[in-house]
């Protein structure tokens, strides 16, 4: 389905190319592909939660969570009330605990999943709600604006994650780069990328195969969560300002993004390079609506129409490979 999306992408690319006036003009291009960064890192890791036939609702909210701990800990550092003090964490240490946020709400939702038996809809959908109350408690539903660091206390440079620039090329854009060489590394050429297609792919054979299923659906569930809190502090520093609310529906894009890329939400198909594909499908078609003057009613019901269409059309190429299979087998 892969090769189809990217089909789709150039048809895309063209017909924005032709009815919109500077579409594929390199800095059109740079903002659209900074726009495609957050939504690809954030598909990347719910790629591997639903090729283990899991769905991640979560991802959204831990979007907001780490911003808001970025912002906290920025603004606010950590105090140590026993001794009178607060700590106020360099930027680096700052990313790393926001991160480790993320990373720790996709471990509760993994064992959430293996050990208590809550279905991956269900429990998400509660990790949802409980990490967006949490970072509507931080601040009281108030925004961490101006988040540049004091040179006094030594956290200053957190913007460069959303607006420096690596060798002439935004920061978002090499870390999508990074993220999605990274994953497609792990999903293709390593022992546990191979575990989480097996598990997907037929749960029981895995296990009886020695694979250890319970571990391989937490790992998938803290990546997802680890590259949503990493998606939400580029967005935090774009902005230069954390607001609890950041982040809402982006689990619907990130879905959508890797169901169009060909992952299969049954589990154990699909590619990180198809997801990179339906993300940028996605995206391209936002931007490009944006920049026609679509109404953003209008451009929610044709991304829906485009999404269900990929997926009716996976569905039937592979309801015809099976007919064709059973057919060779029978003559």
């Amino acid at each position: 389905m892969s090769f189809r999306t990217f089909i789709a992408l150039i048809v895309v690319f063209a017909f924005f190319g032709v009815t919109t006036p500077n579409f594929l003009d390199i800095p059109t291009l740079v903002i659209v592909a900074k726009h495609v960064a957050v939504n690809a890192i954030l598909a990347i890791g719910m790629t591997f939660v639903i090729l283990t036939a899991g769905i991640d609702l979560s991802v959204g909210s831990i979007v907001g969570i780490s911003g808001m701990v970025a912002g906290t800990l920025l603004t606010r550092g950590i105090p140590l009330d026993l001794f009178g003090v607060t700590i106020f964490p360099n930027v680096v240490e700052t990313i790393a605990i926001s991160l480790g946020v993320g990373a720790a709400v996709g471990l509760i939702n993994g064992l959430l999943i293996t050990r208590l038996n809550v279905a991956p809809f269900i429990a998400t959908l509660g990790t949802l709600y409980i990490a967006r109350g949490a970072a509507l408690l931080t601040s009281d539903g108030a925004t961490f604006s101006n988040l540049v660091g004091d040179p006094n206390l030594g956290n200053t440079g957190f913007p460069f994650l959303g607006s420096g620039t690596l060798l002439g090329i935004p920061f978002s854009i090499v870390a999508l780069i990074v993220f999605a060489a990274v994953a497609a590394y792990v999903g293709a050429r390593t022992p546990f990328g191979r575990h989480v297609y097996a598990v997907g792919g037929n749960e029981r054979a895995a296990a009886l195969s020695g694979v250890r299923v319970n571990r391989i659906k937490v790992c998938a569930y803290m990546i997802s969560g680890f590259c949503a809190a990493f998606a939400g502090l580029v967005i935090a520093s774009e902005l230069v300002a954390a607001h609890p609310a950041s982040g809402e529906t982006f689990e619907l894009n990130a879905i959508a993004a890797a169901v169009l890329g060909g992952t299969s939400l049954s589990g154990g198909r699909g590619t990180i390079a198809g997801t990179l594909i339906g993300a940028f499908v996605i995206g391209v078609l936002s931007d490009g609506l944006v920049m026609l003057g679509v109404s953003s009613f209008w451009q929610m019901v044709i991304k829906g129409m485009v999404i269900i269409a990929a997926v009716v059309l996976d569905q039937m190429q592979r309801r015809m490979y099976r007919r064709f299979a059973l057919a060779a087998q029978l003559g």
